[in-house]
């Protein structure tokens, strides 16, 4: 089962979108766990999402820690698949609860339209479905803890043994 999860190739692509994610989604976190980049932190965080977004502490929370630490995870290619996964659900929950009821697709960029859009949610989750898909790619501890298997095309594996 771990096998499976740490499994993929040394895609560059992958690599590079990994990176992107987590670069774009890291300050949202830190943001709201450790009051960086102008936010207040986990206390405040938890109050809003409880009265403005009816989300219960604990998912918010958990919310939280996607972002933060599933974004260092991703960094790394630690687990890519399973803190990529976190991300598309997180990004899928917040396009859904804050955005999607003012119908804008664009970012209100000139403050002309009521609410934001959604097109930034969107590329997220399309990038964090493609790396719980195909996994890490290359430089990632993902691919280096599964170093005992053999990648073939395709993502099918043969161990170091069958392949002698």
């Amino acid at each position: 089962m771990l096998q499976r999860l740490l499994r993929t190739t040394d895609d560059l692509t992958l690599t590079l979108m990994r990176l992107v994610l987590a670069f774009c989604i890291f300050p949202h976190g830190a943001q709201k766990l450790l009051g960086w980049f102008g936010g207040h932190g986990l206390g405040p965080a938890i109050e809003i999402f409880a009265k403005v977004y009816h989300i219960p502490p604990a998912l918010t929370v958990i919310a939280v820690c996607i972002e933060f630490f599933g974004s260092i995870a991703l960094v790394l290619g630690l687990l890519g698949r399973l803190s990529a996964l976190g991300v598309a659900i997180t990004m899928t929950v917040a396009a859904y609860q804050t955005y999607l009821h003012f119908g804008n697709f664009f970012m209100n960029w000139f403050g002309m339209q009521k609410g934001e859009g959604i097109e930034y949610h969107l590329l997220a989750i399309v990038i964090a479905l493609a790396i719980a898909i195909r996994g890490s790619g290359a430089f990632s501890l993902d691919r280096l803890l599964s170093a005992k298997a053999v990648v073939e095309p395709g993502l099918q594996y043969k161990t170091k043994a069958q392949n002698a």
